[in-house]
């Protein structure tokens, strides 16, 4: 009862809450690219179980559109989202069926709102060819909101060892030799072949769930990024959660690698 009590305490305060911390925020200091990494579904499922949802899965793929809806309020332009790392291919063949499944309908359903172009990047030859097709086909928005990368079979070693490939496929194709494309290769020539070539490198990464690392997340864009680590899990990740993520990057001194 007291529990419950101070549940509805707290949910009559917080739209306050959220209102005191836009007054005070800088929104011309809203980074552009914004990376996160949606942990915590399995562990919010142990405490909040539910027959059709075992994992959490759905519910942390329900939140997804939500949040791209904070994000387009905020302006931020990019939002990179890892929806399937390359270590959860070593999950069973069942529980990596079903979050596939889960996956693929989250995008169709991203797809559905016309709000936003969807890229899909990471190692896609590791993926079934229904989901390959699926995403090779996305339909583009004009005029959109965020841009939206969902990160799927992503690994951020997996990514800079493809951009080094492309790029000496390129040089080769492009009749160089091996010594002229090792003279000529660079940090910028590099980020030209990531998966987010063409997109500015992420100011803000978020986690959710407690969990203080990266992960290989975004390894290459993310050396001059701030990090922001909240303690809830993904399927939590409320408004005033995100707000908080802004306030503390607009209250930051970004020295840039200086």
């Amino acid at each position: 009862m007291l529990r419950s009590t101070r549940n509805r305490i707290k949910s009559l305060l917080y739209p306050f809450y959220e209102w005191r911390i836009v007054k005070d925020l800088d929104f011309s200091q809203t980074p552009e690219h914004v990376g996160v990494i949606l942990d915590g579904n399995r562990r919010w499922a142990k405490e909040n179980p539910h027959p059709n949802d075992p994992k959490g899965h759905q519910r942390g793929a329900d939140k997804i559109k939500e949040f791209l809806g904070w994000c387009d309020e905020a302006e931020v332009k990019v939002v990179t989202l890892w929806l399937l790392s390359t270590e959860n291919f070593k999950r069973t063949p069942e529980e990596l069926d079903g979050l596939l499944k889960i996956i693929g309908e989250t995008v169709d359903a991203l797809c559905a709102t016309g709000k936003w172009n969807i890229k899909a990047v990471g190692a896609l030859d590791l993926l079934p060819e229904w989901l390959r097709v699926k995403l090779a086909n996305l339909p583009q928005v004009t005029d959109g909101g965020v841009e939206v990368n969902v990160a799927i079979g992503y690994g951020g070693r997996r990514e800079i060892v493809d951009a080094v490939k492309s790029y000496m496929t390129a040089e080769f194709e492009a009749g160089h030799s091996m010594q002229e494309a090792a003279k000529k290769l660079t940090a910028e020539e590099i980020s030209n072949f990531l998966y987010t070539a063409g997109q500015p490198d992420p100011e803000l990464l978020i986690r959710t769930s407690g969990e203080q690392r990266l992960s290989g997340f975004l390894l290459w864009q993310s050396a001059l990024s701030e990090f922001y680590f909240c303690e809830a899990y993904w399927p939590d990740f409320r408004r005033v959660d995100f707000l908080r993520a802004l306030r503390a990057y607009s209250q930051r001194h970004r020295r840039l690698g200086a």
